[in-house]
């Protein structure tokens, strides 16, 4: 059956009235979580991933998508009534949505983010639609030395490029790998690095290094950092319907497609993720706008063009995760979490043996796009009264959560002391600039590509020489230079237009202003 087939029967699973509820119920926590100051998609769908074990794998995974989709947009909403980004993909958007804000025109802003998105969402899920299905077929050739090819592209590129610095970023990958290892060796039956502790013996729960690093680490981190005092949240006045006029309209549906033909691309290879896609929508739109003046000033191409390549590269990454099983984001390293805590894992495979669950999961991301964008309109006076809540009771809350989801994994207190070291670890990662996704990527993926070595080199009879004669993974091996070639290219274009903009839109303060 074709892609399309396929989908009708996956939106016939989707639109079954229980899968509905799950869809609504995830878009909902996922955007009341994700509009919260300081919280990005990741510690979002980390810090409700143990909530959803007593579903069943299509009602979860749902769920997921749900919690995804409104994490992602919810953090347009802080970064523009509060001017907080909660990751660094949102930043274009608090520069120019809150500069908006701050004239009066916040409403007209949170509604070209939140049409901006669906556009972009949806296109973006019928270019998963269209390509999954054709990667999927060509994976299910690969060898095991094809797949370490992939996997080893999925450690330089994350290591490389996710963060500032390459050497905090390959440094954090290590400890992943380290922290990989911990456990019982599959073949020769032997305990590693459990120092004799009896709960190490199956290793370290995946689980509890997401929540505690994303959760436990980032409330840590944000709280050591609070400012004191009332939160000062920018209004958002008049009916949704009026928010955006003709004029705005028609600044914005370019940028809409713009920002999604320039996010789904880069979402789909391991190049640096969102926050590399909206930078680069924003110098887009900078160049070609005919409003010049007002970029860092409130221009809403601005908000449009970021926000569309923000989502767009977020369903672009979903590309690599379900058919290659390969995350290239922290968020998409979180999902993958999510389908091994119930025995899948995210590949070629899983097209061909669950054909009915991927699908399913495809349509409620179409679903979940109309869910947030009928609900989130109206509702956005609601999710601004959520920026309100103090903020020692809110990372409290954060806290409390993690905790009780780290104690139903197995009921055990010596988890509870494993979330608080991994999330004092977590913390002083983030204190100190080392990026904390390829920590999670390298602890998934390295078991799987010891599994894939070994199996390899028992094919090979040792012959190291395998690794790269194979077509494909020679292949990749040169794609790989050319991933890290670019990628750096673009992270050093990123940091330069990132300088570029700091010193374009610093007002100096007068006089007047100081008094």
């Amino acid at each position: 059956m074709d892609a399309w087939t396929l989908l009708l029967e996956g939106f016939a699973t989707a639109l079954q009235p229980q899968y509905l509820v799950f869809a609504l119920v995830g878009v909902l926590i996922g955007t009341a979580v994700g509009v919260l100051p300081g919280i990005g998609p990741a510690m979002t769908v980390a810090l409700l991933l143990p909530l959803t074990y007593t579903l069943d794998p299509t009602a979860a995974l749902i769920t997921f998508a749900g919690i995804y989709y409104g994490g992602m947009y919810g953090g347009s909403t802080t970064s523009i009534l509060l001017n907080t980004p909660g990751e660094s993909a949102s930043i274009v958007t608090a520069i120019e949505g809150n500069r908006m804000a701050k004239m009066g025109r916040g409403a007209a802003a949170l509604a070209t983010a939140a049409i901006g998105s669906f556009i972009a969402g949806t296109i973006a899920t019928v270019g998963l639609t269209l390509l999954a299905p054709v990667l999927a077929e060509f994976a299910v050739g690969l060898g095991p030395a094809d797949y370490v090819a992939l996997i080893m592209i999925a450690f330089i590129t994350v290591g490389a490029l996710i963060g500032s610095s390459v050497s905090r970023g390959m440094l954090s990958l290590g400890v992943g790998l380290f922290l990989g290892l911990v456990g019982t060796d599959l073949l020769s039956g032997q305990q590693r690095y459990t120092m004799g502790v009896l709960a190490l013996s199956d290793g370290i729960d995946i689980v509890l290094v997401a929540v505690g690093l994303f959760a436990v680490g980032e409330s840590l981190y944000i709280a050591a950092r609070l400012r004191h005092g009332a939160v000062d949240v920018i209004p958002v006045t008049g009916g949704w319907r009026s928010w955006m006029t003709k004029q705005d309209w028609k600044r914005s549906w370019k940028p809409w497609l713009r920002g999604t033909a320039i996010g789904f691309p880069i979402g789909t290879i391991p190049a640096g993720g969102a926050d590399v896609a909206t930078f680069l929508s924003y110098a887009a739109e900078r160049k070609l706008s005919k409003h010049k003046e007002q970029f860092g000033r409130g221009a809403i191409e601005g908000v449009a063009g970021p926000e569309s390549a923000n989502n767009a590269a977020a369903a672009g990454v979903l590309v690599p995760l379900l058919t290659l099983g390969l995350p290239t984001t922290a968020t998409a390293a979180i999902i993958l979490v999510a389908f091994q805590a119930y025995g899948l894992q995210p590949g070629p495979l899983l097209f061909e043996t669950q054909p009915a669950l991927v699908w399913a999961l495809v349509a409620s991301l179409y679903l979940g796009n109309v869910i947030l964008i009928v609900l989130n309109l109206p509702l956005v006076g609601m999710w601004v009264k959520l920026l309100q809540i103090p903020r020692p009771y809110l990372y409290a809350g954060i806290l409390t959560f993690a905790a009780f989801g780290a104690f139903a994994l197995n009921f055990a207190v010596v988890d509870i002391l494993l979330l608080v070291i991994i999330g004092v670890l977590g913390y002083f990662m983030r204190r100190y600039g080392y990026p904390v996704a390829p920590l999670v990527v390298g602890m998934i993926l390295g078991p799987m590509g010891e599994e894939y070595l070994r199996k390899a080199l028992q094919l090979s009879q040792g012959d190291l020489s395998t690794l790269i004669r194979q077509p494909f993974a020679a292949s990749a091996y040169a794609v790989l230079a050319l991933l890290i070639a670019g990628g750096l290219w673009l992270r050093r274009r990123q940091r330069r237009y990132e300088q570029q903009l700091t010193e374009t839109i610093a007002v100096p303060i007068t006089a007047d202003q100081e008094v």
